[in-house]
């Protein structure tokens, strides 16, 4: 049968011929996810030779340092380049002044010494916020009110900052939002020595529904017994405040701009990199992740397809690291086409 499309370029132009098969189709891709963007999150908890569940995110565990550092080894055995450590603080430990944050024998001080003695060449990111440690679950200092006070939190975040520093991180990631921490840290920084501790600001962190499963494995989601953090993470409806944002973190410093959370928000990191042409991360959150599982573990989607397209996705729309629980399983499947 003669097809009956004459018009136009047709069939000089066939875009199907370079779809027909694998070897074409790699040569002419656009975007590729490889190890070289991954992120792997790792709870820590006190203890020696101890694992927990994380019961909202299937397959994640709570690690003491000791295991910790098997995993971070096995993480950077598979390629992936960095982890990001979030503590899973006793809930004696948490304060209304937040004072174990800045403890240079606290969880996550003692887990990078640990990281970066086994593993020197592992990237060892961490969180600087105060959500594992303030008694309320929030990422600041509350006055009486109820309201997180700006200035006094970035003065405890300057703190947590350079203990993290001194105990070794190479990337401290201040997720907060609290105005001008980034600017006080990087001061901080440089005045103590430490110009080459890199700051990956969470720049555009979005006051999410997403955010649930994170905070029960570190612990804080009983804490904040269901108030918001509208007050201080920026508002799902908005594009140009994120932009305004992340131009102030960049002047006021920071070496990478985070947006959080990923998928949801991918019109933003389009437009992030497209304006500010700077290192840009995407989180892959919780919840994004515990919807993956879920679907998976209901045979609704096939887990390693779907997880790929959405790295896919992340890469196309502009990130150069994506922090995703799936890192060491993506790695895997990469290792094994």
């Amino acid at each position: 049968m003669t097809d009956s499309i004459t018009h136009g370029p047709f069939p000089a132009t066939r875009f199907r011929r370079m779809r027909k098969d694998a070897f074409s189709r790699r040569l002419m891709r656009e975007h590729s996810v490889s190890t070289d963007m991954l992120i792997q999150p790792y709870f820590v908890i006190e203890g020696d030779n101890v694992t927990e569940d994380v019961s909202a995110m299937p397959g994640v565990k709570r690690w003491s340092i000791d295991l910790l550092v098997e995993q971070c080894h096995a993480s950077f055995e598979r390629g992936v380049p960095a982890v990001v450590l979030f503590p899973v603080t006793p809930d004696s430990a948490k304060t209304a002044a937040c004072e174990n944050a800045y403890d240079d024998d606290g969880l996550p001080q003692r887990a990078i010494r640990a990281i970066k003695s086994a593993v020197p060449e592992l990237g060892v990111i961490t969180d600087v916020a105060l959500d594992p440690y303030s008694i309320h679950g929030q990422d600041g200092l509350m006055n009486s009110n109820g309201y997180i006070i700006n200035d006094e939190t970035v003065a405890v975040l300057v703190k947590q900052a350079l203990s993290h520093a001194r105990a070794g991180a190479d990337m401290v990631g201040p997720s907060d939002m609290m105005d001008g921490r980034v600017g006080a840290i990087r001061t901080a920084l440089e005045d103590a020595g430490f110009i080459n501790t890199r700051i990956l600001a969470y720049a555009a962190k979005y006051a999410s529904c997403l955010y649930g499963p994170f905070r029960e494995a570190v612990g804080s989601a009983a804490n904040l017994q269901g108030a918001d953090k509208y007050s201080y993470q920026i508002d799902p409806g908005n594009t140009d405040e994120a932009l305004r944002e992340v131009a102030l973190d960049i002047e006021e410093g920071a070496d990478m701009v985070m947006i959080k959370p990923g998928l949801p928000y991918l019109d933003i990191v389009y437009r992030i990199k497209s304006t500010f042409g700077v290192p840009t991360a995407a989180y892959h959150v919780s919840g994004e992740y515990s919807m993956l599982k879920a679907a998976a573990g209901n045979g609704w989607v096939d887990e390693r397809q779907a997880v790929m397209e959405c790295m896919t996705a992340f890469k196309r729309a502009g990130s150069d690291a994506v922090l995703t629980y799936y890192a060491n399983d993506i790695a895997e499947w990469l290792s094994h086409p």
